[in-house]
């Protein structure tokens, strides 16, 4: 299946997911919003580890952030939810660029490893309340919906139709990105940063860039996912989430969109079918990786070689 034909496949599917609503259950229609949430992380994920090459183990910090600037923001200020959303945005592209910034220059494991502990850094601040907002422990509860035209969201449907379309946008963006200039810019980083840089490309500007716009996407799925929940706590946000995101990028396929839903399906909705299993999924994933890692070591759904 060529690139174009698989792109116009991808958005009649999209299309047809906006009938969900119409033929699913409540239930399936929980799951399938949960999996529109984080197929955008896992996108936004992908930025940075599929298309820059940085090894970043610490994504779920920038999903936190948006969660929690959304949670503050319409708790506290009684600021509407899709408002908080374009300032999750910039706030967690903000700390993008000032977490990543002293550490772009870091390569492979020593990248990984600070990231870690950026991720545990933000899971204790939260923890011990920090500036007195964040909850604590138990996080911050009696997040609003929501609201059109001044009609609030109240039902299932209406939230899954938010985030699908919130979907189909970053979709577009990452189609968009991988036949711009600044695709290929990640790209030459990833493939041979010496000889990209030889050509004229500022290597820590574009690596800053990449962390930026990933944080940002990840702060939008995480205004959703406050809202979705109604709550946030330092548990949503642990090392495990950054590990499960890395590994849906490495196991769906690197820069591959189609591959990267795909592990987002197989981490977050086969589960829930199966949810007699659903406490095993880390040890089935964690199977699947070393199998994939072996068999298909390109990811299930490798991004094909030459774009057409």
């Amino acid at each position: 299946m060529n690139t174009t034909t698989l792109r116009r496949a991808g958005g009649i599917l999209w299309v047809v997911g906006l009938m969900v609503p119409l033929a699913a259950s409540n239930n399936w229609i929980s799951i399938l919003s949960i999996f529109a949430i984080y197929a955008v992380v896992a996108l936004s994920q992908d930025v940075v580890l599929g298309r820059a090459g940085m090894y970043d183990m610490g994504h779920a910090v920038y999903f936190g952030i948006g969660a929690y600037t959304t949670a503050v923001l319409n708790t506290q200020f009684g600021v509407p939810i899709l408002w908080t959303m374009p300032i999750a945005v910039v706030v967690s592209a903000a700390f993008g660029i000032i977490l990543s910034a002293p550490i772009v220059k870091l390569r492979g494991d020593y990248l990984l490893v600070a990231t870690i502990g950026f991720n545990e850094i933000f899971r204790m601040a939260m923890v011990n309340n920090v500036g007195g907002i964040t909850g604590g422990p138990d996080g911050i509860f009696g997040i609003g919906v929501p609201s059109l035209f001044g009609y609030p969201i109240m039902s299932q449907g209406g939230m899954y139709l938010i985030n699908w379309v919130l979907l189909g946008v970053v979709l577009v963006l990452m189609n968009n990105l991988d036949k711009s200039r600044l695709g290929r810019v990640f790209r030459y980083l990833k493939e041979d940063e010496l000889a990209a840089t030889t050509l004229g490309v500022n290597a820590r500007y574009y690596k800053i860039l990449a962390f930026a716009l990933g944080a940002g996407i990840a702060g939008a799925a995480g205004t959703l996912f406050a809202s979705q929940l109604a709550t946030v706590s330092p548990s949503a946000f642990i090392f495990m989430e950054s590990v499960t995101l890395f590994a849906i990028v490495i196991v769906g396929g690197q820069a591959s969109i189609p591959g990267v839903l795909l592990g987002t399906v197989l981490m977050f909705v086969v589960p829930q079918v199966f949810r007699e299993l659903a406490e095993y999924r880390y040890l089935v994933f964690g199977l699947a990786m070393i199998v994939v890692m072996v068999l298909r070591p390109q990811g299930i759904w490798p991004r094909r070689s030459r774009p057409e």
